[in-house]
């Protein structure tokens, strides 16, 4: 069972390189993966109070997957993002390697989201607000990039109450 203790934390240099596409051969992982991703993401959740996705990379699997568990889960396999839109909002941003810490960011309104999903099949997710930035987050954890790396200045940072 993978807890919020395998989650790679700031600091560890495997959270900042660029993850590998998953390919046809990986799908038979991809059911253990997504198993670990949810049990790490549930104790997170019951720890910190927080939590509806998290990236492959954060549990040392450096492949362009995350996972999100909303109104139902989503497993999304080398995602794309597309149509960003001109307008951008702030907010402060949360993550799992660093659980205690808020980042002051911005990020895009709203945006179109292709990926493939755990059949192989295509999709295409259109979303925005809340759910523009969660992607956003998870996404940049794929090409190496943290919220840290992200924010709008020196002093966009907080602790949580």
């Amino acid at each position: 069972m993978k807890t919020l203790q395998d989650i790679l934390k700031l600091g560890d240099p495997r959270l900042y390189e660029v993850c590998e596409p998953v390919s046809r051969a990986d799908l038979p992982l991809v059911p253990e993966w997504t198993k670990q991703l949810h049990e790490a993401m549930e104790d997170i959740r019951r720890v910190y109070g927080f939590g509806r996705g998290i990236a492959a990379p954060q549990m040392g699997i450096m492949k362009r997957m995350f996972y999100l568990n909303l109104d139902r889960p989503y497993i999304i396999l080398n995602p794309e993002l597309k149509n960003l839109s001109d307008e951008k909002f702030e907010l402060w941003d949360d993550c799992m390697s660093f659980p205690n810490l808020l980042v002051k960011v911005k990020r895009y309104q709203s945006l179109t989201l292709k990926y493939t999903d755990e059949n192989w099949q295509k999709q295409t997710w259109i979303v925005d607000g809340a759910i523009s930035e969660l992607i956003q987050h998870e996404y940049d954890h794929l090409d190496g990039i943290l919220c840290t790396m992200r924010a709008i200045d020196e002093k966009s940072f907080k602790w949580k109450e």
